[in-house]
């Protein structure tokens, strides 16, 4: 997690320089999550502390694999996920925002083995065993003590909902503090692996922080109390904690440069596996066109800690201030 900092504070010192002084924030890069067994409990986005009314959709495709084994436990998890996520946020009399999520997912086997493949080959990384499996075949099957919890299904179904409400305590130039409620209700199927089956709750304290008149810091603590998993066993999973910050600056011409750190603490009951049970931590980069109420975002997002997290996530939004 250190170095994952490290990384962001770096990253911030090459920013360039702002090339005027008039420019509209439109707060992280909307990138959750997407590792199978942990879409389900309620992931967090990045968001910053302002209030805004807007209308955003987002693409985002992953690519896991995880296929390992302990005494107890079996994970096998061999896919590409793409999510399709519409994003309803509104200010209500000026007193707090509203916020609506409604994902819709993408499970199958992808297409991507062969180039993941080729990658891995080229710059000698380990492709934990990823060359081992039949290209491009789905699998997702979790177990405990022999039995079945979920197992997934290739297809397009609806993800859970989520609804939440957003108050400014501090707002200055410059300066926002705010705090954050949201409720997932489920709605995808917990028995092949597109929901968990039950309520999620979470709750967070945001920051916005004005570095210059073109750079601007975002900052997020949060909390989560996921429900159990009800598939075809019933999983209790950990309450877990995330915090991550963000900086956007502005090249000018409408254009901006966003990189952020995210980091989540173990949401699974202990595995023994190693890219289950450790922390989870993404990084995640990419620009930003903005022009009079529209924008439009496209990023990368790495798995720093090789556990808990997509190998890679990739994100276009297109958002529209109402």
């Amino acid at each position: 997690m250190k170095t994952a900092w490290r990384v962001l504070l770096f990253l911030i010192l090459l920013l360039p320089l702002p090339h005027n002084a008039a420019f509209s924030f439109e707060g992280p890069l909307q990138v959750k999550n997407l590792y199978p067994i942990f879409l389900h409990a309620a992931q967090p986005y990045l968001e910053k502390a302002v209030t805004e009314s807007s209308m955003s959709y987002s693409l985002s495709h992953s690519s896991t694999y995880t296929v390992q084994e302990s005494g107890r436990w079996v994970i096998h998890l061999d896919m590409e996920i793409t999510e399709l996520n519409f994003r309803y946020k509104r200010v209500i009399k000026n007193i707090a925002e509203f916020d609506l999520d409604i994902p819709v997912l993408v499970m199958g086997g992808g297409f991507m083995d062969g180039f993941l493949e080729d990658y891995h080959n080229a710059f000698g990384f380990p492709d934990y065993g990823r060359s081992g499996r039949p290209k491009n075949e789905f699998l997702y099957e979790i177990r405990k003590d022999g039995a079945l919890i979920i197992r997934g299904h290739s297809g397009v179904r609806p993800g859970d909902i989520r609804l939440a409400l957003k108050k400014p305590l501090i707002a200055s130039d410059g300066f926002t503090l705010s705090i954050k409620g949201d409720v997932e209700f489920p709605v995808g199927s917990a028995k092949k692996g597109y929901g968990n089956g039950s309520v999620d709750a979470g709750v967070s304290v945001l920051l916005d922080k004005k570095i210059t008149d073109g750079i601007m810091t975002y900052w997020n603590l949060g909390a989560v109390f996921p429900g159990d998993v009800r598939g075809h066993e019933t999983l209790n999973l950990n309450n877990f904690i995330y915090a991550g910050g963000a900086v956007e600056g502005h090249l000018g011409k409408g254009l901006s440069l966003l990189v952020q750190v995210l980091g989540q603490s173990s949401i699974y009951p202990e595995t023994d596996l190693l890219a289950v049970d450790r922390d989870a931590v993404l990084l995640a980069f990419g620009g930003r066109y903005h022009k009079g109420r529209n924008s439009f975002d496209l990023s990368l997002t790495e798995d720093l800690s090789e556990s808990g997290a997509p190998d890679f996530i990739l994100n276009l939004t297109y958002k529209i201030n109402i």
